[in-house]
């Protein structure tokens, strides 16, 4: 975990504690690492709902919600799915926002159309969901950790 991600989760923690506002979070190529950055902070279970660590297409389902159809027909590496993993952590935890978070962090499967570091992100704020996809470079450790930092951002953006 980089300092970094740390700084930027108090500094989410302190916008949502003046909105009064709560977060969640549903990862899985992060494996849980937005959770960790977050619950680093202290005082960060008064803004701080759950988190979901959502690997598997079966967990997509059954812990967000998201269609079996949409796992099939987009993959779940894509913009429909992180749409749905949003929304399914944000109805789940009553949060306010939540972010998703699914990509190919490595070292193995890519593809042509998604290679190596590509990873989509989803967030919902209040109902209304937005999508990001970015292609990050370096090894799979890299790929995750700005794939955090870019999560943290964008929520502190959108608060």
């Amino acid at each position: 975990m980089t300092n970094n991600s740390i700084q930027l989760a108090q500094q989410l923690g302190k916008k949502l504690q003046q909105l009064g506002w709560q977060v969640t979070c549903a990862e899985s190529c992060t494996g849980g690492g937005i959770g960790y950055a977050i619950t680093s902070t202290s005082g960060s279970s008064s803004w701080f709902k759950s988190g979901y660590i959502t690997y598997s297409n079966e967990a997509k389902h059954t812990l967000l919600g998201v269609s079996e159809q949409t796992l099939i027909d987009f993959g779940a590496v894509s913009k429909p799915v992180v749409e749905q993993m949003a929304l399914g952590a944000a109805q789940a935890a009553n949060a306010n926002m939540a972010v998703s978070v699914s990509g190919i962090a490595g070292p193995d499967g890519g593809s042509a159309k998604k290679p190596v570091g590509t990873v989509w992100f989803g967030f919902a704020v209040n109902g209304e969901v937005s999508t990001h996809c970015q292609c990050f470079n370096g090894d799979r450790h890299q790929v995750r950790e700005q794939a955090i930092e870019f999560a943290l951002q964008q929520l502190l953006a959108l608060c």
